[in-house]
């Protein structure tokens, strides 16, 4: 099937040097599309070089930074139009392994959705502190409880998609950024009845560049999982549908 994988960059360069040549000779068909939000350090000139000489590989510039989860939307709609019917998305810093795509993709077969998850066995984090690891943990425990997510690991943005979940989970109507758009998208899958997978991943700190991780962001997430579960399990104006999640399994 005719499959794709977002990843969004900016100032990804030194990194993207070394990704695309490894998920070329992982996946020699796959649509790589790149969406560069306007980086000042060459990423674009980078990706139109290597675009004369691969036709699979896509380049979205922006005017400038227009946020992360904008990014992965713009991405998927452009997959969509051009008739992918997998969809995946991964960060360009090397934090998820290209070399854990194929289990991803592998899983998406029978599943709707695949969250390549931390925090299942198998899984893990390199290079973390402690802080690092309790927020996430946190952040995951929160959004789980508050709207009942079937899954371990809501934050993470290594995933894949088939395209059925974009169409019955309106995910690319979703208004948030960061962290708080990862937990929303699960959420909404789960809600428009959707099987979601967890499939185990090694999540490391990126090896160049610096975190986007800011306070706005987490403050954000707060706020919007705070307000969804007000409004759909305490007003009662979206239930999720009743459907646990399916055994997790390592592929």
């Amino acid at each position: 099937m005719h499959t794709a994988v977002t990843i969004p960059v900016y100032n990804e360069l030194q990194n993207l040097e070394k990704l695309v040549p490894i998920l070329r000779d992982l996946l020699p068909g796959i649509d790589i599309i790149v969406v560069d939000d306007s980086s000042p350090d060459g990423t674009a000139d980078f990706v139109k070089l290597l675009q004369q000489t691969d036709a699979h590989l896509h380049l979205i510039h922006r005017s400038g930074k227009m946020g992360y989860a904008s990014a992965l939307k713009e991405g998927h709609r452009y997959a969509l139009q051009r008739g992918a019917q997998i969809l995946c998305q991964m960060d360009a810093d090397f934090s998820h392994d290209p070399r854990s795509l194929p289990s991803l993709l592998e899983a998406v077969e029978n599943d709707d959705v695949v969250l390549g998850s931390r925090y299942i066995p198998g899984g893990g984090t390199r290079n973390w502190g402690f802080f690092r690891r309790f927020l996430s943990g946190q952040g995951n425990a929160f959004a789980r409880s508050l709207l009942a997510i079937p899954a371990n690991d809501c934050t993470g943005g290594f995933r894949c998609f088939r395209r059925q979940a974009f169409e019955r989970g309106n995910l690319l109507d979703i208004e948030a950024d960061g962290y708080c758009f990862q937990i929303l998208v699960a959420y909404e899958c789960h809600r428009a009845g959707l099987s979601i997978r967890e499939v185990p991943i090694m999540f490391e700190d990126r090896r160049i560049g610096e975190s986007k991780l800011s306070k706005r962001i987490i403050v954000e997430a707060l706020l919007k999982v705070t307000g969804r579960w007000w409004r759909d399990r305490v007003l009662g104006k979206g239930r999720p549908r009743e459907s646990g999640p399916r055994d997790n399994k390592e592929s």
